[in-house]
Parts: C-alpha cells; sequence; structure tokens
C-alpha cells in the first residue's frame, strides 16, 4: 500500500470543516464533544451550535451552547456541517447517525479514544513507513480492505467507509477456532461479559479461566457474576508491561484507565500471573494500554496463544500492535475486523 498515494486524493477531515462555508455544528456532547472542540480550536473551526437527538435534549448548556434539537438547528442555521462526536453500537442509535447524514454532510473528527494525537496529514506524515509495514502484515483481503479503510475513516470521518468492511463476530471467531480445553486470559474483564462471550464460542467448556479486571467496582460485579464458576482465577489487576502500581481514573463501566488523576491502583504482566501455564486465548480491551500490555507478555506469546485484541484505542495500535505481535512471535497469522460501532471502536485483531 501506497499511503502517500492512497489518502493524496482525499480530503481530510479538517480542511473539509475549514473550508465548507456551512455553519459547523456539533452533534452530540460529553468527552467527545469536548476533544472535538479542542481539535476545532487548533485548526480555526468555529463552532455555530450543538444538538442532540430530539430524546436527550433537555435545554442543557455545553460550552456556552443551548443544545437543541436538530430540527431547531435547521430552522435557524439551514443547510450545515455535522461533527459527530460520540459513539455507539446500537443499531438505533447508528440508525439515527445515519438519517441525519443523509440530510446534512456528516463526517467524524479524528480524535482518539485516549490522549490528544490527532490523526491529521502531520501524524500521516509521521508514521508513514510504519503504516505500509503493518499494512504488508494482514492475512487476507478483507483485513487489507479493514486497515484501509478504517485509516480512510479516520483522515476523512466519512461513515460509508465503515459500513464497506463491517462484519460480525461469528465471523471473526471462526477464525480463532475456540476449543473445549481452553486456558482463556481475559483482560480487561469488565462485569463477565467477555467470559460470556468466550463460553458461548468455546461451547461452555474450558479448562481454565484467568481474569483481570483493575477497577474496584467493576470486580465485585465480576466476582458475583462467576462465582458459581469453576477454574475462574479472577484478579483485581490492569495489565501492564511490568509489575507496580499506576494511577486509574475510577470510572466505572469500560473507561477505566491509566489518567493523571484518580485511585492508585495495582498492575501487573500477564507472564508473571501466569507464572509458566500456557495460555490458549487471550483477549485485550484494555483502554489504551495495549501496547505495554503485549510487552508484559513476551514468555505468553512464545506458546502462539490465539489473541484478540482492541486495535482502536489510540490511532497508533491499528499499526503499532501488529508490527509488536509480528515482533514477538513471528509465527502469528494477523486478521483485522471491524465491528458494527460507529466510529472505528470495536476494530479488533485477530492472530492465530
Amino acid at each position: 500500500m501506497d499511503l502517500k498515494h492512497f489518502l493524496g486524493g482525499k480530503t481530510s477531515v479538517w480542511q473539509y470543516f475549514q473550508t465548507c462555508g456551512k455553519p459547523v455544528v456539533l452533534y452530540g456532547m460529553g468527552d467527545g464533544a469536548d476533544k472535538v472542540l479542542a481539535a476545532f480550536d487548533r485548526f480555526g473551526i468555529r463552532v455555530s451550535g450543538v444538538f442532540a437527538s430530539d430524546d436527550f435534549v433537555r435545554g442543557q448548556r455545553f460550552h456556552g451552547f443551548t443544545v437543541k434539537k436538530l430540527s431547531d438547528i435547521e430552522k435557524e442555521l439551514g443547510d450545515v456541517a455535522v461533527a459527530l462526536c460520540f459513539a455507539s453500537q446500537l443499531p438505533e442509535v447508528m440508525e439515527n447517525m445515519k438519517r441525519v447524514a443523509a440530510r446534512h454532510t456528516t463526517l467524524v473528527p479524528g480524535v482518539p479514544v485516549f490522549g490528544d494525537v490527532l490523526f491529521d496529514d502531520g501524524f500521516v506524515r509521521d508514521h508513514a513507513e510504519k503504516m505500509e509495514q503493518a499494512y504488508e502484515l494482514m492475512a487476507d483481503d478483507l483485513s487489507r480492505r479493514v486497515f484501509q479503510n478504517v485509516l480512510a475513516f479516520y483522515y476523512t470521518g466519512k461513515l460509508p467507509l465503515l459500513d464497506a468492511v463491517t462484519t460480525d463476530k461469528d465471523e471473526a471467531f471462526s477464525l480463532l477456532g475456540l476449543g473445549g480445553n481452553e486456558v482463556y486470559v481475559d483482560l480487561g474483564a469488565y462485569n463477565g461479559d467477555t467470559i460470556d462471550e468466550f463460553l458461548r464460542y468455546c461451547g461452555g467448556t474450558y479448562r481454565k479461566i484467568v481474569a483481570f479486571e483493575p477497577n474496584e467496582k467493576n470486580f465485585k460485579k465480576l466476582r458475583e457474576h462467576c462465582a458459581a464458576m469453576e477454574r475462574a482465577e479472577l484478579w483485581q489487576l490492569g495489565a501492564w508491561s511490568e509489575n507496580t502500581t499506576l494511577t486509574f481514573n475510577n470510572k466505572a463501566g469500560r473507561n477505566s484507565a491509566i489518567a493523571e488523576k484518580g485511585v492508585r491502583t495495582r498492575v501487573a504482566t500477564v507472564d508473571s500471573v501466569l507464572c509458566g501455564t500456557r495460555a490458549d486465548y487471550v483477549k485485550a480491551d484494555v483502554e489504551g494500554a495495549d501496547y505495554e500490555t503485549l510487552l508484559g507478555m513476551k514468555k505468553t506469546l512464545q506458546s502462539k496463544p490465539k489473541l484478540n485484541f482492541a486495535a482502536y484505542h489510540r490511532f497508533e495500535d491499528i499499526f503499532r500492535l501488529p508490527l509488536l505481535i509480528r515482533e514477538l512471535n513471528p509465527g502469528y497469522r494477523i486478521f483485522l475486523r471491524h465491528h458494527p460501532y460507529i466510529p472505528a471502536w470495536d476494530t479488533n485483531l485477530y492472530c492465530i
């Protein structure tokens, strides 16, 4: 893949909003919209309003704007350019996003889930070589299309790029071929939902489950969820490149992550917890600590467990994680899949 040629003829999402000549409005509030506003300030993009789905509009204020319904924005501003600022995998919410996109140009600005690095021309220039190297590691045509389309989506913000490469999890798990004698390591186990997913795909039988969850409230739910399970070893830990203590933001749900302020939380390497036990399947959704987690499982990867790693928390992950996996064990075949989600969340590496 010649990245310069591939993206060269495309207009970046930032350039579009700078030059579109329409009033620019935000669709959504919260952390995502905060990040988009900060990026718009950097690029000199002026925002003219904020709207939310009709059911969520209660006259709220957001950064000095009254949050309105789209119909009210249209009466006030006419045709607008929409910056989509939140994420969802709920079918009805995604359909509503697409209905908005059918009425007005709707793009997703390239801000990351974690960190403050933007996907812009400078990012592409700085990382083009590694992106091209990672593309060459993709094991099949669909993986290569997903890789290209997700990069193009990051750059342009165009929703149809995701639709063109979205597949369900059944297809991805068919690659893993989980059996009934697996040692499953769940990194970021939350409340046990991904353990349930594992049990569904392995037929309900397994040799052992080892689960990490750093957040105290989540861990309590995980422990209750797994109370009746045999051979389930639960650790209130985050996964990392060494055994130490770090600060987590203490957010419940899936957003517990390393932060500047919060609660001191123990983290550990997978290698140290397994202590020589062979893993057969490792799933990792560790909220931006994915690269460091791989560094902490060098010994584990020597036996080539099947991997299911999130590749979307940081823009770098889509290329730096495949490159690191191949470096740690050149025997892996690396697949990339995107599952139903807007924006490009739930884009995962499946390695066998």
